[in-house]
C-alpha cells in the first residue's frame, strides 16, 4: 500500500473552505477548486515508497502487472485506466463535453502531428483518451447535464419573453427566433442543435440578450424566489426546475456576463442533487457543475471541449461535431448497499466503480469491492486497511493507492475509533 500526496488546482471558481473542511486541513487562503487523486500525467499524485516519493504514473508503469492485475493491463494498457477528484465549486465551471474514445484519439493523433504544444491554449486534447465521469454530491450540489425536452425549453424561452416585456422593453428578433426553432416540428436534435448554434454564434445579439434577459428577469426576482406557483406571467407554466432554471439566467449573467451559456443553460437540465446522489456524463453530454462539493471519478483524461461560461478557448465546430444534441432525462447513478455493508455506485462505464463504506467502532470489518487496483480516500474517522501482504492505517484527510496484488482488502474500525463512525470512499475498476 502506497500513502499518497495529491494535487490540489487552484482553478478561481473553487472554493476557499470546501476541501480544507471536509478532509481537516487548513485552507491555503486562495481557491481549492479540485484535488486530483490518481495517476494522469498532468497532475499525479505522489506515493510514499520506501525509497521516497514516486510519481504514481511512474510506479504503474515501472509494475505494470503488481498495481493493476493482468486484467486490468490487458483491457487498458500499463495506466490506471481512472482518475478521481473532490470538486468543489463556489461558482460555475464552463459549459463542457467530453469525446468518444474514438474521437479522441483521432484528434489526439492529428494535434500531435501537427505539432500543436500540449499546454497550448487552443489545444483542444491533452492525451488520447475519453473521459466518461460522474459526479456524488457530499454536499447540496447544484448542475446542468444534458439536453432538455424542446416543449420545457420553449416554455422557459417564453418566460423570458414575459419578463422582458414586463420589464417595458421590446423582445429582441433573436428570441422570437428561438421560440420559433424550439416550437417547430423538426427532429428534436436538430431543434436542440439550431437552438445552440443560434446562440453560440450568435455574436453581439446574444451578448445583448443575455444582459436584456439576465436584467429582466432579476427585475422579477420576488416571483423567481417564490417559485412556479407565483402569480407572475414570467412564471406561468414553467416545467419542474423552471423558477430554478430562470434564477440560474441571473446568477450565470452576474459569473459571465453577456456569455452565450448564460442562455444556453435553459436548453439544458437543471440538476439539484442532494448528497449521496449522483449523475453521470457519457460522450457528447453537455454539463457544467454550478455550486457545490462533490466526489468526481472519471477515466483517466483531461480531455474538455467548452460551449460556453469561460473564457478559455472554444472550438465550436468541433464542438458542434463532438455534442450529443438529442434531449433526455437526468443520467442518475442508482445505488445498492450490498449484504457486505459496501455502498456502490455502478454507471456504465468500464474504467471505474465508486464504494463507501461506514464503520462504528467496535464494528465487524468491511472487505473492499477490488477489481485490481484501488484507491482509496477517508473522509471521517480513521481505519485500519488490512490485506495478506501489508496493512495501513488511514486517517481522515488521507488518501492511499493498493496494488492489484493486494487482494483482499479488509477495512477495520481505527484504534482511536471514537463516537464518530468513519467514512471511506474508494475506486475501482468496474467487474
Amino acid at each position: 500500500m502506497f500513502a499518497l500526496t495529491n494535487v490540489t488546482r487552484d482553478y478561481a471558481w473553487g472554493s476557499t473552505t470546501a476541501i480544507a473542511a471536509l478532509l481537516g486541513t487548513t485552507p491555503s487562503g486562495g481557491p481549492e477548486a479540485e484535488l486530483w487523486m490518481g495517476a494522469h500525467s498532468d497532475s499525479p499524485s505522489i506515493a510514499s515508497t520506501p525509497d521516497g516519493g514516486v510519481p504514481l504514473d511512474e510506479l504503474i508503469a515501472q509494475h505494470p502487472l503488481e498495481t493493476l492485475g493482468q486484467q486490468v493491463h490487458a483491457d487498458f494498457g500499463a495506466k490506471l485506466p481512472f482518475l478521481a477528484k473532490l470538486l468543489a465549486a463556489e461558482s460555475a465551471l464552463s459549459l463542457q463535453v467530453h469525446p468518444t474514445l474514438e474521437r479522441a484519439g483521432e484528434r489526439f493523433a492529428a494535434e500531435e502531428a501537427a505539432g500543436i504544444p500540449r499546454d497550448a491554449a487552443h489545444r483542444n486534447y491533452k492525451d488520447a483518451n475519453h473521459k466518461p465521469e460522474m459526479i456524488l454530491a457530499l454536499t447540496p450540489f447544484e448542475a446542468l447535464c444534458g439536453f432538455r425536452p424542446c416543449a420545457e425549453a420553449a416554455a422557459l424561452f417564453r418566460a423570458v419573453a414575459a419578463a422582458i416585456e414586463a420589464h417595458g422593453a421590446q423582445v429582441p428578433e433573436l428570441l422570437h427566433q428561438l421560440e420559433m426553432t424550439l416550437n417547430s416540428r423538426m427532429a428534436a436534435p436538430m431543434v436542440v442543435r439550431r437552438a445552440f448554434e443560434t446562440l453560440v454564434d450568435g455574436g453581439a445579439a446574444t451578448t445583448a440578450l443575455v444582459e436584456l434577459a439576465a436584467a429582466a428577469l432579476a427585475a422579477d426576482s420576488t416571483a423567481l424566489a417564490a417559485g412556479e406557483g407565483a402569480a407572475s406571467n414570467t412564471c406561468a407554466g414553467l416545467p419542474d426546475n423552471g423558477a430554478a432554471s430562470l434564477r440560474t439566467v441571473v446568477e450565470l449573467a452576474g459569473q459571465y456576463p453577456g456569455d452565450a451559456g448564460v442562455l444556453v443553460s435553459l436548453l439544458l437540465n437543471r440538476v439539484s442533487l442532494r448528497p449521496g446522489e449522483a449523475i453521470y456524463m457519457p460522450a457528447g453530454n453537455i454539463h457544467a457543475y454550478l455550486n457545490g462539493l462533490g466526489l468526481e471519478v472519471m477515466a483517466s483524461s483531461d480531455n474538455v471541449l467548452r460551449g460556453g461560461l469561460t473564457a478559455k478557448h472554444m472550438d465550436v465546430p468541433e464542438l458542434l461535431d463532438t455534442v450529443n444534441f438529442s434531449p433526455n432525462t437526468v443520467p442518475m447513478v442508482p445505488t445498492r448497499t450490498t449484504d457486505l455493508g459496501q455502498q456502490v455506485w455502478e454507471p456504465p462505464f468500464a474504467e471505474f466503480a465508486l464504494q463507501r463504506v461506514e464503520l462504528s467502532a467496535g464494528a465487524a470489518p468491511v472487505p473492499l469491492v477490488q477489481n485490481g487496483p484501488l484507491l482509496v480516500l477517508a473522509v471521517q474517522g480513521s481505519v485500519l486497511l488490512d490485506s495478506p501482504r501489508s496493512d495501513m492505517a488511514l486517517h481522515r484527510g488521507g488518501c492511499v493507492f493498493i496494488p492489484a496484488v493486494e487482494n483482499p482488502v479488509m477495512v477495520h474500525p481505527g484504534a482511536q475509533a471514537g463516537s464518530e463512525p468513519a467514512v471511506i470512499f474508494a475506486v475501482t475498476v468496474a467487474g
